[in-house]
């Protein structure tokens, strides 16, 4: 007979491989595929349009996340969906070198994002469950960290090892099968590991009760929707990474297209260590001092420095579209600045949906904030590609730093709706 231990286990113990493993899937979905089809020949204007669209499981997932808290323990769904994960990993390899790998691979990295998108809800509930209240700002820099290295394992490693292996086997659908086959192993075991060391709050269980499912499930959407200040909390949510969400989808084009196109013309291992690898150190770095700087200040004393610190750094990459510089170094550090400033005010928004989603149903709350975030990337994000196209790199960037406008308007506009001493670590 087995015995579950009720000792409490550390956060250490699993916020870091949780937040690895929910990091990756969705690196692979939103942007390595980008480096990918590009590597595959795809243009700007369909890579742009198509994975935007991989946005949509995240945008719906609020019409699923109640059953994520009304059948079964966020737990159970945390693991097996990591094993459903793995296998969509091996099944985008087997479909590469096959004749119709776009639209095969599409519908391959579709299935990966529905369940990546239904673990971000299981793993974000459980977070919330299982930590207490007055660690769970102080830990935001933690999972962010972690996020992040999964980031620079995907973005990073795997570009540079797709890199290294299209040199050895001379073929771009080979080297990513191979890639992409290594992704199944390590979420196999990922999924393994966490069936035995996430811990079993009590207050992780299932709520359904028999009749009144339904209604329980309704009973969410219109809870979150009676929130004060609702129309302020949307536009918030949905602008406030308005310019991000057209630049990301064209930043790996630009710094991979060959210079006579207006790119940089780096190959796939210098991408990797630019992009992939120093610009999510600085990521990285941008969210702890983020997290750590809202834990002693609070997020309504921080908001304007951090909106600030995400938007203005986007002018690098107009000076970079701009003088086309050869010297790898100075690609490396305007990326870096770029980062750096996208980590640090990113955190703030992330404390925002926290803050949004205090009360019940914290799960299903946070992940109906979430998918609203998800919309205001993917809108914009369909047609970044095209204007690209019309406009040339130099003036699409330009473009992308008139986005922020919006976004200091909500900025402005819910700061004073802020407690001051919301986010601040009790001493």
């Amino acid at each position: 007979m087995t015995t579950v231990s009720n000792a409490p286990r550390s956060p250490w113990s699993w916020i870091p491989t949780l937040y690895f493993a929910e990091g990756i899937p969705y690196v692979v979905v939103m942007t390595l595929s980008t480096v990918l089809y590009k590597n595959l020949d795809i243009s700007n204007a369909d890579i742009a349009f198509y994975t935007s669209w991989l946005y949509l499981p995240w945008v719906i997932k609020p019409l699923w996340s109640p059953v994520v808290d009304l059948f079964r323990t966020k737990r159970f769904w945390i693991w097996t969906l990591q094993f459903m994960i793995g296998v969509a990993f091996a099944l985008v390899a087997l479909t590469l070198p096959a004749p119709g790998f776009f639209r095969l691979s599409l519908a391959m990295f579709w299935l990966m994002a529905f369940a990546s998108a239904t673990h971000d809800i299981a793993a974000d509930g459980f977070y919330l469950l299982a930590i207490s209240t007055g660690d769970q700002a102080a830990f935001v820099g933690v999972r962010t960290t972690f996020y992040r290295l999964a980031t620079l394992s995907a973005q990073g490693g795997c570009v540079y090892l797709a890199g290294k292996l299209i040199a050895t086997t001379g073929s771009v659908a080979t080297a990513w099968s191979l890639v992409f086959g290594l992704l199944a192993a390590v979420f196999c075991v990922l999924g393994a590991l966490h069936l035995f060391v996430l811990p079993r709050p009590v207050a992780d269980r299932a709520t359904a009760q028999g009749a009144d499912t339904l209604r329980e499930f309704f009973a969410v959407f219109v809870s979150f929707f009676q929130r004060p200040g609702i129309g302020l909390i949307l536009f918030f949510l949905l602008v406030y990474r308005l310019a991000e969400s057209q630049a990301l989808k064209l930043l790996s084009p630009f710094l991979l297209d060959k210079r006579v196109a207006g790119g940089l013309g780096l190959t796939n291992e210098q991408l990797a260590f630019a992009y992939g690898t120093v610009g999510i150190i600085a990521l990285t770095c941008g969210g702890l001092v983020g997290g750590w700087a809202i834990s002693r200040l609070g997020l309504r004393r921080l908001l304007w420095p951090m909106i600030f610190a995400m938007h203005a750094p986007i002018a690098a990459f107009l000076l970079l579209a701009l003088y086309q510089p050869t010297s790898l170094w100075i690609v490396t550090g305007a990326v870096g600045v770029e980062q750096f400033g996208y980590g640090f005010g990113f955190t703030a928004y992330m404390l925002y949906m926290i803050k949004v989603a205090e009360g019940a149903h914290k799960t299903a709350h946070y992940a109906i904030c979430t998918g609203f975030m998800a919309l205001g990337m993917m809108v914009p994000g369909l047609k970044a590609g095209r204007i690209q196209e019309l406009l040339g790199y130099p003036h699409f960037f330009l473009w992308v730093l008139l986005c922020t406008l919006p976004s200091f308007a909500a900025v402005a506009l819910v700061a004073k709706t802020i407690d001051p001493a919301f986010g601040k670590k009790a001493a």
